[in-house]
């Protein structure tokens, strides 16, 4: 089922033609030095496995069973990052940040998001550096953001 969802939203993009910049993990590292807003939008158990990238947006698009509701969603975007300023996403691999990258780009707006194309295993295969995650955790539960 969450194959056939992704597909549909990859479909939908393809058509739609967005503006989707896939990054890998130098610009990943130059844009969110330079102030980029970063969200991750992995589950919390994978926040946990893998850690985070410092000063990223805990954001859970997908359930444990490949549900989401975009549109709650993209009002927790909001505060984040506003359609006119660029975003980054980043899930586990690059996979589910495809669709959620179109989703920002196509029907809300955001003229320019970028996509961790290999996600935060490919940051720390590369050596990247990640951060323990409950801080962040118990911060986006307190505000009710993740």
């Amino acid at each position: 089922m969450r194959q056939l969802i992704l597909a549909c939203l990859l479909a939908f993009g393809a058509i739609a033609r967005a503006e989707v910049i896939d990054i890998d993990n130098a610009q990943l590292e130059k844009l969110s030095s330079s102030g980029v807003p970063v969200i991750d939008i992995r589950l919390q158990s994978e926040w946990e496995e893998t850690g985070i990238l410092a000063g990223s947006k805990l954001l859970t698009f997908f359930d444990e069973k490949g549900r989401y509701d975009a549109a709650a969603w993209l009002e927790k975007v909001k505060p984040i990052a506003r359609p006119n300023e660029p975003v980054i996403v980043i899930c586990r691999s690059g996979n589910r940040t495809k669709p959620v990258s179109q989703l920002l780009s196509q029907q809300a707006g955001y003229a320019t998001v970028y996509n961790v194309k290999h996600g935060i295993k490919g940051w720390i295969g590369a050596g990247g550096q990640v951060a323990p995650a409950a801080q962040a955790i118990a911060s986006c539960k307190t505000a009710k953001t993740c």
